[in-house]
């Protein structure tokens, strides 16, 4: 049965897509069965994987307006040995047209059911945004992953972001987790960052990924090759560390040693630092 995660956050720019493709990529080379599902309609996630989204013959547009059964719109990923549900711009019609659709929260859900039993692990890529996409993916997930920079205004968010996942626990998914939360473009010499991951810390507990992924210059690149970055550049630090980052959430899911922190480790988020002229420029 597979593990169901949703990557969101509500702030773009935090490495969510990276996030997800590269933990994708990360268990497949585990001997993980992934299924990448793109549910942002700027369909990073689709060209991060090497598939043309201008291009696909099936999206996550039609599997949510049911128009295709989601194993209709997979797209095998050789190299990487994973799966993806592509997107594209006609993900913005599915949003509309969900809006006075029946069952419109669980559509996504629906759809997945019958694909289950096929993978270990489904990672749905969210739009940066509390939308009714965001919300198809949190009613489908098991958990969520969030990954976000350490910095002033990614907390601002944070709240928010938790806040819904509180409410869609208490009526459309009560078994909905947090998997954890996961530092990216992590930089130890802005003194803001460590005093930011240090409340994080603090705040989360285990909740929190002991891997941080770092500024990586290959990170950055390996999109614009269609390439996760263990394929672009196996040797790279944010290649070992995602790799790493799997390793543990396996660990979390696999093997049991679950974040213990609260029934849901879901709370308010941790109070921001207050901001300051001396404040190290981010």
């Amino acid at each position: 049965m597979a593990r169901i995660i949703a990557v969101t956050n509500q702030k773009g720019g935090v490495g969510k897509t990276t996030t997800c493709v590269n933990i994708g990529a990360s268990l497949a080379s585990a001997g993980r069965k992934v299924l990448v599902v793109d549910l942002d309609p700027q369909g990073n996630a689709t060209t991060g994987c090497g598939i043309d989204k201008h291009k696909l013959a099936a999206s996550s547009c039609e599997v949510l307006l049911g128009d295709v059964a989601a194993a209709e719109a997979i797209e095998r990923v050789d190299g990487a040995m994973l799966d993806v549900i592509g997107a594209n711009g006609d993900l913005t019609a599915a949003e509309v047209g969900l809006m006075n659709a029946p069952l419109r929260e669980r559509r996504l859900r629906l759809a997945l059911e019958p694909l289950a039993d096929d993978y270990d692990y489904i990672l749905i890529d969210c739009p940066p945004s509390l939308n009714m996409l965001t919300v198809n993916a949190l009613v489908a997930a098991n958990g969520v992953l969030i990954p976000m920079q350490c910095e002033y205004y990614a907390l601002e968010g944070l709240s928010a972001l938790l806040g819904t996942v509180e409410q869609i626990r208490g009526s459309l998914n009560t078994g909905l987790q947090i998997d954890g939360l996961l530092r990216t473009m992590f930089d130890r010499r802005n003194k803001l960052s460590t005093e930011v991951s240090a409340q994080l810390s603090d705040h989360f507990g285990d909740r929190l990924f002991e891997t941080v992924i770092p500024r990586n210059v290959r990170l950055a690149e390996a999109p614009s090759y269609g390439l996760p970055v263990m394929m672009y550049d196996s040797s790279s630090k944010g290649a070992h560390a995602y790799l790493q980052a799997a390793k543990e959430m396996m660990g979390r899911i696999e093997v049991g040693d679950r974040p213990t922190t609260g029934s849901s480790g879901v709370s308010d988020s941790p109070s921001m630092p207050s901001e300051s002229p001396n404040a190290p420029p981010q």
